[in-house]
């Protein structure tokens, strides 16, 4: 889930902080209806490649944060997937 070929490198490179922040506010400029139809369908665009890339900045920590089994003997007998819940 690392394919970042489709999205533009100016939003590969951004943090997940940093992407959704800019998400947040092509959101906000659209609901606020201000915008001509040729810069909406632009800046909607945009906003649907942030946000991929903000659905695999999640998927990749989400992969990253693991709970470490340890067996009886204290040795690490594996890994499981963080379970939030």
């Amino acid at each position: 889930m690392t394919d970042t070929a489709a999205l533009p490198a100016d939003i590969a490179a951004l943090s997940f902080e940093d992407a959704l922040r800019e998400l947040e506010q092509i959101v906000q400029q659209l609901e606020r209806g201000q915008v001509r139809l040729d810069e909406a369908v632009t800046a909607y665009e945009r906003g649907s490649h942030l946000k991929r890339h903000c659905e695999r900045r999640l998927a990749e920590a989400r992969t990253k944060v693991e709970k470490i089994m340890i067996s009886a003997d204290g040795t690490a007998a594996g890994t499981t997937p963080f379970d939030p819940v």
